[in-house]
């Protein structure tokens, strides 16, 4: 259970046998765990960089077990300072490629074009499926449409079959799709990778890191897109990609609430959307999901503080530091 914090399995159980036997010396332990002491010793060396045990006070030379509840908070909140340090990061990744996009988006050069149309959107596509030759990596944010995932599914399909690596991030909201649950699962089983997050990139396609193609505007797919194959625009959007996929959800496991508050990745989100001044309709096309699943999601919240307004659930998930 513990090896998601960063321990080995022969960590986690010596850890777990100096708690539940303080006093057992390395021999003692090593017999109850199956192990020999100089394996215990091993792995009281990776407890101790982890600070899970401390010289004992008791008795000189030997170790104790810190207790869970400040040790394994440690490294908890260690390992949250650095996931937002990563979301910073992608956050401003996001914003970087969205100006550069943007200043791509109205001229044509030779290391890229415009599209327009959607027949147009589809050959390219289907020229980049061809001449992939390592991998395709896919941000699909929002809903997907049965008969877009019918089409990808044969140009998917001839892709796996040619060795092709497939990565695709998917919206958390798309988890409650059965059409895209159903694609999703058949691209695992065909041994595709799938993962979702609350929020991903924009919409892109990524061939070989070398070609890619990304809508010229976000909120409607049908105005047309821009091919790229430079370098720059290429190596900031690899980037927004990884960061995402880094900290996304493989698709078949779960992601469990905040254990400090009991947020879903979904509702913490929602809550810095709103907390920044977006409208429940932009925040909900932000996250995928509709304004009545934000109202939702925020009569849950509001009861789980016992609050009486979004304005008091704001002061109190401020002053719990949920926010």
């Amino acid at each position: 259970m513990l090896e998601v914090l960063g321990l080995t399995a022969g960590a986690t159980t010596v850890y777990q046998a100096m708690l539940d036997h303080p006093a057992h010396s390395v021999d003692e332990i090593a017999a109850g765990c199956g192990l020999s002491p100089v394996e215990v010793h091993e792995h009281l060396e990776e407890l101790s960089r982890l600070t899970l045990v401390r010289a004992s006070a008791q008795r000189p030379g030997e170790l104790r077990a810190v207790s869970p509840d400040i040790g394994l908070a440690d490294i908890l909140a260690t390992q949250e300072a650095e996931l937002a340090s990563r979301q910073a990061a992608l956050a401003a990744s996001r914003a970087a490629v969205t100006r550069m996009v943007a200043d791509r988006a109205e001229h044509r050069t030779a290391h890229g074009e415009r599209l327009l149309g959607m027949d147009a959107i589809h050959a390219r596509l289907e020229r980049m499926g061809r001449s992939a030759t390592t991998e395709a990596l896919g941000s699909q944010p929002g809903d997907q449409l049965p008969h877009d995932l019918a089409a990808s599914r044969v140009t998917d399909s001839e892709a796996l079959a040619r060795g092709i690596a497939i990565r695709t991030l998917y919206q958390e909201s798309t988890r409650n799709q059965p059409h895209v649950a159903t694609y999703a699962h058949w691209l695992l089983s065909q041994g595709g990778e799938v993962r979702t997050a609350a929020t991903i990139p924009p919409r892109m396609v990524i061939i070989d890191r070398s070609q890619a193609l990304i809508p010229v505007d976000p909120a409607d797919n049908r105005k047309g897109a821009l091919y790229v194959t430079e370098p720059g625009i290429l190596a900031a959007l690899l980037d927004l990609f990884e960061q995402t996929w880094h900290t996304a959800v493989p698709l078949g496991a779960t992601h469990p609430d905040d254990p400090r508050t009991g947020l879903t990745p979904t509702e913490r989100e929602l809550l810095r959307l709103l907390g920044s001044g977006l409208t429940d309709d932009t925040a909900g096309q932000r996250l995928g999901i509709s304004t009545r699943t934000v109202s939702r999601h925020m009569s849950s919240i509001m009861e789980r503080l016992n609050a009486g307004s979004r304005f008091e659930a704001g002061i109190k998930a401020a002053h719990r530091g949920w926010l």
